[in-house]
């Protein structure tokens, strides 16, 4: 679903930087900061405040290449010791109030969403910015403030109430791997094993990808049985409203499959006393669609008999950092320009090929690379084909088809492939 989102060859995965690396153990307690934002805005405006910072025993995020981001995307946030101004942390994150920037309500309309962001507790104060950048790559609002280590007023997260889950995958101990949840939605307390069922056939579904089925002893899987006063998720476009555990909805931007939910806060409460990092949501319907926010969620529909294959795909998104591969001429606005190379690894604008799959174009193939005498599904002869990223001119894409353009196709391509590789490599290996 839509993932809307310069780097050069060495800087797109801005991960393989060279620098100093920053001791876990030196600088961070074994606990979790977690900062809820508002972001309000329009189409042309953006301010970001700071709701409530909570804290919660255990830290789950990665331990290696901390002062590092994988990808640019489209907001930053950046931690420094505030004594002296070093670097200590940074993640990487895109947001639904930026996907909806580029709206057209947003033309007419001031819209505030909740955006939580988990970082590694400090041992001494520190600062947190957070930045955003539009469209064309450039900073358009920084928001700054002090964290306080010994602040009576950071909430703590009381494990007291831990919802019912179970462990579908063990690849190891947390410290080591990249732990996953999968959480229930619009499933009532009766059909608690429905959903286990469900998300043991998502896990396995993710599992059996590469490079996920080779990289699998670096993920932890969990199973998360939120309940439901009601069966089923909201559809409003069918007139049908839901009282669910997360308050998802399709019609997101008024696009019939687009399913979300807007309930951050919430999502993140739920998941108390359970360890996580990456968000998988099931929903109990069989209406089609989903939606990935890149390190935010995957939401997808579970009834449905496209469930295993946009599971994959949404957690392209979320997990991976990978666009959408696919084009169509209806979109209210651009995303991508012709002067600006695209931080996601599997697609280009041409501005700065040579930081994509440049590296594995057979020799003399040409740039743009025509379609002319390949199948629509071809996955066989990389290139740089033309449509991608909702956008039917001006993007390209390596592949005539790959998982992040179709259903139908039963793999990844090996460009996204390889953009996923290293993500699990930068959340496990130190560079």
């Amino acid at each position: 679903m839509k993932f809307r989102h310069i780097l050069t060859a060495c800087a797109a995965f801005l991960s393989l930087q060279v620098s100093a690396q920053v001791n876990f153990d030196q600088w961070f307690n074994d606990s979790t900061l977690r900062a809820d934002y508002i972001f309000t805005g329009t189409n042309r405006t953006q301010t970001i405040s700071l709701d409530e910072l909570r804290s919660s025993a255990g830290w789950y995020g990665r331990r290696v290449n901390l002062d590092s981001v994988a990808v640019r995307a489209n907001s930053q946030l950046t931690m420094t010791d505030a004594e002296t101004g070093t670097t200590i942390y940074r993640a990487s994150f895109n947001t639904l109030f930026q996907e909806w920037q580029t709206s057209e309500e947003a033309a007419s309309l001031t819209k505030s969403f909740e955006n939580i962001f988990q970082m590694p507790m400090p041992k001494k104060d520190a600062d947190v910015k957070i930045t955003l950048f539009d469209t064309h790559a450039r900073v358009c609002a920084e928001f700054t403030h002090r964290v306080k280590v010994g602040d009576i007023l950071i909430r703590p997260i009381l494990a007291n109430n831990v919802a019912d889950h179970r462990t579908l995958f063990k690849g190891g101990d947390s410290k080591d791997c990249i732990d996953v949840v999968i959480l229930a939605e619009g499933y009532t307390k009766a059909e608690a094993d429905v959903f286990y069922a469900d998300a043991q056939v998502a896990c396995d579904e993710l599992l059996k990808y590469e490079p996920f089925a080779t990289y699998k002893q670096r993920f932890n899987v969990t199973a998360v049985a939120l309940e439901s006063i009601e069966s089923g998720v909201s559809i409003p476009h069918l007139g049908v409203w839901k009282q669910t555990a997360l308050s998802s909805s399709f019609d997101t931007f008024y696009s019939n499959r687009y399913l979300t939910t807007l309930r951050l806060k919430q999502l993140n409460d739920a998941l108390a006393g359970i360890p996580y990092e990456h968000i998988i949501i099931i929903a109990n319907t069989d209406n089609y669609g989903g939606g990935g926010i890149y390190n935010s969620y995957t939401l997808t529909a579970a009834h449905n008999s496209r469930f295993k294959p946009v599971t994959v795909h949404e957690f392209g998104h979320s997990f991976g950092a990978l666009a959408d591969e696919y084009a169509y001429d209806d979109q209210y606005e651009e995303y991508y320009f012709p002067e600006i190379e695209p931080w996601e690894q599997n697609i280009t604008t041409l501005a700065d090929f040579n930081s994509k799959w440049a590296d594995m174009l057979p020799a003399g193939t040409p740039v743009p690379t025509p379609t002319k005498g390949l199948s629509e599904q071809d996955m066989t002869h990389i290139g740089v084909y033309e449509g991608a990223g909702y956008q039917t001119h001006g993007v390209y894409r390596p592949f005539v088809d790959c998982r992040m353009k179709t259903n139908e196709v039963p793999e990844f391509c090996k460009v996204c492939e390889r953009a996923i590789t290293r993500m699990i490599q930068f959340y496990t290996e130190q560079n």
